[in-house]
């Protein structure tokens, strides 16, 4: 079983990033369950996404410790969902801060510093190569390349799901997310 837990802030396209991996999940043959927390989303307020996939999943929520993968889009959410991570889990964050309400390099000290798997994507570099809409995208491009799918998702699965669940006007931008995301991944 694979354990992914999405965060970010209302608007950065969580629940979006969700539904895409479950949808990719389901193209590969595995079974998936998923929930999403939105609480104060539409303010800024933090959204999670929970995506199991594997066979025999009983519940949709992952309990702490158990998440496999973290993909973060906002760094104070990073920390908020570091005790979600599996001993052996990878987390991978966007570096730029949505809030102003915390230190930056704070955060990115503590989380370089606790968690051994610890990635960081330029969040600034990537909305600048394909927008602040496609930055979730990024995330999962830079996962796959990291490995932190396990192979369970890749390039051409993702791309099929962008297809399927997204508007034809939004497959290029998307699609070139993904790519840029990959090759902002340092392994």
């Amino acid at each position: 079983m694979l354990n992914i837990l999405i965060t970010g802030v209302g608007g950065q396209g969580t629940v979006l990033t969700a539904r895409l991996l479950g949808l990719a999940a389901l193209y590969q043959g595995l079974d998936v369950r998923g929930s999403e927390t939105i609480g104060m989303a539409q303010r800024g307020g933090s959204v999670a996404g929970h995506v199991r996939m594997g066979k025999d999943i009983a519940s949709p929520l992952i309990p702490p410790g158990q998440a496999d993968l973290i993909l973060a889009f906002e760094p104070g959410e990073a920390l908020r969902a570091a005790g979600f991570l599996s001993r052996n889990g990878v987390m991978l964050a966007s570096n730029r801060p949505v809030s102003a309400n915390y230190n930056f390099a704070d955060v990115q000290n503590w989380l370089n510093s606790h968690i051994p798997a610890m990635h960081w994507i330029d969040g600034g570099r990537v909305i600048a190569a394909t927008g602040a809409r496609s930055l979730n995208i990024a995330l999962i491009g830079a996962a796959i390349r990291l490995g932190g799918f396990r192979g369970a998702i890749n390039l051409d699965v993702m791309e099929k799901a962008i297809k399927a669940r997204l508007p034809e006007r939004f497959w290029e931008l998307n699609i070139r997310a993904l790519y840029c995301g990959g090759e902002q991944a340092v392994l």
